[in-house]
């Protein structure tokens, strides 16, 4: 993940300025903007490989801004949103636009670090608010109709309903590859380790040693 370019959204100096500490010790590419209009003058310019982006601004929000880069077929980058005093259903909301993951400040070392690594590697195809409501709407993620059951419930609080979607999603790849778990981890870009760890986690059914490769 060296030398990924991340940038940094929000208002407040004291958190621009410890994130881009940590990120920057973490071999991290970093860029800053405090508000959305810096942000949008830098996603014109610019494609950055994540974004970190804080919800409550003062010119606009960080939940407008994500509606806007949809609107504008400019959100083709994975973002986190953070907030100090966020409720369930901003986060949602948020997640429902198309932000991948969403962070409560004070926000832990750790927990940041990790948030930007799995967002990092999984590069799930981000789709938006309009394929969002046409997947809820419609309960299919696929043509193929690998996945007729699945609808994202979105009135649960916002872990329970990720790990909905990655429940369905990683079933639809594994279903699309027989199986094969290795071949999903390739696909998805994701460590097979990692993905092994994550569908038991999730109580995803797959193939054990000797099953399809």
């Amino acid at each position: 993940m060296v030398g990924k370019q991340i940038l940094v959204v929000d208002d407040e100096i004291g958190i621009r300025e410890l994130l881009s500490e940590i990120l920057f010790d973490e071999g991290y590419q970093v860029h800053l903007a405090e508000n959305a209009g810096q942000a949008r003058a830098y996603r014109i310019e610019h494609e950055p490989d994540l974004v970190l982006l804080d919800i409550w601004m003062p010119d606009t929000d960080g939940v407008t801004l994500l509606r806007e880069w949809v609107a504008q077929d400019l959100l083709t980058m994975p973002v986190i949103m953070m907030s100090g005093h966020g409720t369930i259903e901003t986060a949602v909301e948020a997640t429902r636009i198309g932000a991948v993951d969403f962070l409560e400040k004070p926000i832990a070392m750790q927990k940041l670090l990790s948030a930007i690594t799995d967002a990092l590697k999984s590069r799930v195809a981000i789709s938006g608010e309009r394929d969002a409501k046409n997947f809820s709407e419609t309960g299919s993620a696929d043509p193929d109709g690998l996945m007729q059951s699945f609808s994202l419930p979105l009135d649960l609080p916002l872990r329970e309903a990720r790990d909905h979607f990655d429940a369905a999603y990683f079933d639809y790849h594994l279903r699309k590859e027989s199986g094969n778990v290795s071949r999903v981890a390739e696909k998805i870009g994701l460590e097979r380790t990692h993905l092994y760890r994550k569908l038991k986690q999730l109580g995803v059914k797959f193939a054990k040693s000797g099953g399809p490769e």
